[in-house]
C-alpha cells in the first residue's frame, strides 16, 4: 500500500510545524502569569520591551527563538511579555497600573516602571521569585550563549549566595 504524495507532504507539515511549536517561549500576559503562579507558584520572567527598541527584535529573533533559551524558559519560568507603552489596565494585588502619558518622553506604563524602578531602558527583564519578590532588572541584548547562564543563575538560586559575575568567574567565563 502506497500514502499519497499529497498525505506524505502533509505529514511532513504537521510534523515540522508541531516541532517549531516547540521552539517557542510560551509568552503568557501579566494576569495569566499571575492567575498560573497561584495554582503552581514558580519563578516569572518579566520581558519589558517597546515596540520601537531595536535590540527588543534582536532578542525575540536571536534568543527566545533559540530552542535552546524556549525549552528552558518554558520548563523553569512563566515568561511574561510587557510593553511599557501599552494602554491597557493592568490591575494586580488590589491596584491597577495605567499607561502614564507624562512619563518620560513617550509616556510608560506603570506596572513596568514599577517593574523596572523607573530606569526605562529596554530590553530589560525582570526576575520574580515564587512569592513574586522581585530578584533582580536584566537591562540590555544579551546572545543566547551568555542568556542561558543568566538564566541558570536565577533558576537555581544561585543570587542567593553570590554575584551574577561571580558565578560566571566559577563556570570558568567572563
Amino acid at each position: 500500500m502506497t500514502i499519497p504524495r499529497l498525505s506524505l507532504l502533509t505529514l511532513f507539515f504537521l510534523f515540522f510545524a508541531t516541532n517549531v511549536s516547540f521552539a517557542q517561549v510560551k509568552w503568557l500576559s501579566w494576569e495569566e502569569a499571575i492567575a498560573k503562579h497561584r495554582q503552581q507558584p514558580k519563578k516569572i520572567l518579566v520581558d519589558v520591551y517597546t515596540d520601537w527598541c531595536g535590540y527588543c527584535k534582536k532578542m525575540d529573533k536571536t534568543v527566545f527563538a533559540d530552542p535552546k533559551i524556549a525549552e528552558y524558559i518554558s520548563n523553569n519560568f512563566y515568561a511574561v511579555k510587557l510593553d511599557a507603552e501599552q494602554r491597557a489596565k493592568i490591575t494586580y494585588d488590589g491596584h491597577t497600573f495605567n499607561f502614564n502619558q507624562s512619563y518620560g518622553r513617550r509616556g510608560a506604563h506603570e506596572l513596568a516602571v514599577a517593574l523596572l524602578d523607573g530606569r526605562m531602558s529596554y530590553p530589560s527583564l525582570v526576575y520574580l521569585d515564587e512569592s513574586r519578590s522581585r530578584i533582580s532588572i536584566s537591562p540590555g541584548f544579551k546572545p543566547a550563549d551568555r542568556f542561558i547562564h543568566e538564566l541558570a543563575f536565577i533558576r537555581d538560586e544561585h543570587y542567593r549566595s553570590k554575584t551574577y559575575q561571580e558565578y560566571l568567574n566559577g563556570l570558568g567565563k567572563k
